[in-house]
């Protein structure tokens, strides 16, 4: 599955909010090329609330495990909760072994905020597309629970 590809499905959900930032934007320079995602009818960037999913395109200080820097290696993240966490890896959030986190299409915990609920993709493909695009709809779906369960507040 391309970039390209994750793009677009997740670019045609309802409500949904893409921060791309490039060169010249507001945003560090770090996050230029990467992609985050938030439900956000309105089309404003939602104020104390977390994206439910993100790609990113290089390493960060923090967050290298993955070996993104190499030309053509990508990692799709996506909140998906502690229970689906659990059902995906056969293992708990708050206490995952340590592996390789470089391994392309197989869905991993993420190696920094995976105690949070998110697991992460390098370079999806045949093996877990059709994972992907249900735990983007779904990640989705949830934040739109969310965001309309606060605004009936």
């Amino acid at each position: 599955m391309s970039m390209e590809h994750i793009l677009q499905a997740v670019r045609a959900f309802d409500g949904v909010l893409e921060l791309a930032p490039g060169e010249g934007s507001e945003f560090p320079e770090i996050a230029w090329g990467d992609h985050f995602f938030y439900y956000s009818p309105d089309g404003s960037v939602p104020k104390n609330i977390q994206p439910y999913a993100t790609i990113v395109t290089k390493d960060y200080p923090d967050d290298a495990l993955s070996k993104l820097d190499p030309e053509g290696r990508w990692r799709l993240n996506i909140h998906v909760g502690q229970a689906k966490f659990t059902d995906l890896t056969g293992e708990s959030p708050k206490d995952f072994a340590v592996r390789d986190f470089s391994e392309a299409d197989v869905v991993l915990p993420h190696p920094v905020y995976g105690a949070l609920g998110w697991v992460a993709i390098v370079n999806p493909g045949s093996r877990t597309t059709g994972t992907a695009l249900k735990l983007l709809e779904d990640a989705h779906a949830d934040q739109r629970r969310r965001f309309e369960r606060r605004s009936s507040t």
